[in-house]
């Protein structure tokens, strides 16, 4: 199959994938305790005018009624507005996810510049002391809850140190326009001051995961006929570690990574609230406080959205990696 009808195919099953997901987080509303008139009207609001406020939010309709006008709105744009703000909710939404993809990405650079040197140099040099070290690093990586990363790193680095302890300070594209259009980096640094602690937050466990994947991929692949072959030819150890051996460890790496970046877009909560980083994270959160159902939905699609590009675009990366890989 070639990679146009293979893409192609896989667009198609991925329509079908967001559809299912639009249509679960569309039901979640309907199978989750609290009506949301409640949580919109004020204390003392009369039946008359929780009845009023229900009729102008569409939600005294049939369920199939909501469902489906609720579908053709997605398809052109519109998630609905704001319980609360009034606003739309597609506006909020992209207006917060650039502060959580520069997050996650930042976090997954942090765990990939990290991890794959590392579970290399722990794999060439087994039952050594950096192989322990590795290990160990990557033990402790696993086993250590965000929350407390988070506000351990706040309490080293940022109370008192030169670090920020919160917020996100300005974004990476301003940034990047204050340096082409002033010449000046301070943007960048800002930035870069922001986002460390909160990274290094997030990549941690990410780091850790890849560093072992890594580990055992070498280890596998270093045992192989074709590794020895190699060596037996006179080729260069750098060049049967990392052309060779490495090339064929990254596949595994890769599909780990691209299901990771999606898992930090949507689970980047806990580390935004630590950090009061302006991301998705945090505006799902206060949502669902708010039974901000608009919101939640839209902010819950944007995210199964992603993991589904996402997935797509990692099992392109199949071929390039390894020109075994058939797409079928």
């Amino acid at each position: 199959m070639s990679m146009g009808r293979f893409m192609l195919r896989r667009s198609v099953q991925g329509i079908f994938v967001i559809w299912g997901v639009v249509t679960v987080v569309f039901l979640l509303r309907f199978i989750t305790p609290g009506d949301p008139v409640t949580f919109i009207a004020p204390l003392d609001a009369s039946p008359q005018l929780k009845q009023r406020i229900a009729v102008e939010l569409g939600l005294n309709k049939p369920l199939y009624v909501q469902y489906f006008e609720y579908l053709a709105g997605l398809l052109q744009g519109d998630m609905g507005y704001s319980y609360i703000s009034g606003t739309q909710a597609s506006t909020r939404i992209f207006n917060r996810l650039p502060a959580t993809l520069e997050l996650a990405v930042a976090a997954s650079l942090v765990a990939v510049v990290i991890s794959i040197p590392l579970g290399v140099l722990s794999a060439t040099r087994r039952h050594e002391p950096a192989d322990y070290l590795a290990t160990t690093f990557s033990l402790a990586g696993i086993s250590t809850p965000n929350f407390w990363l988070g506000i351990m790193l706040v309490l080293l680095l940022a109370v008192g140190g030169p670090l920020p302890t919160s917020q996100r300070g300005i974004g990476l594209l301003p940034a990047i326009e204050m340096l082409f259009t002033q010449g000046s980096f301070n943007g960048l640094v800002t930035w870069a001051t922001h986002i460390f602690l909160p990274a290094i937050t997030l990549g941690t466990y990410f780091t850790a995961l890849i560093t072992r994947l890594t580990r055992s991929g070498m280890l596998d692949e270093l045992g192989k006929t074709y590794i020895r072959a190699s060596r037996a030819k006179g080729l260069p150890e750098t060049l049967v570690r990392y052309k060779h051996a490495l090339r064929n460890t990254l596949i595994p790496v890769i599909t780990v990574l691209g299901l990771q970046l999606g898992t930090l877009i949507g689970g980047a909560v806990i580390t935004e609230q630590v950090f009061a980083w302006p991301g998705l994270g945090t505006l799902i959160i206060n949502s669902i406080n708010a039974r901000d159902w608009p919101l939640i939905q839209g902010s819950l699609i944007v995210v199964g959205t992603g993991f589904v590009v996402l997935n797509i675009f990692v099992d392109a990366l199949y071929a390039y990696i390894n020109p075994q890989v058939v797409y079928e």
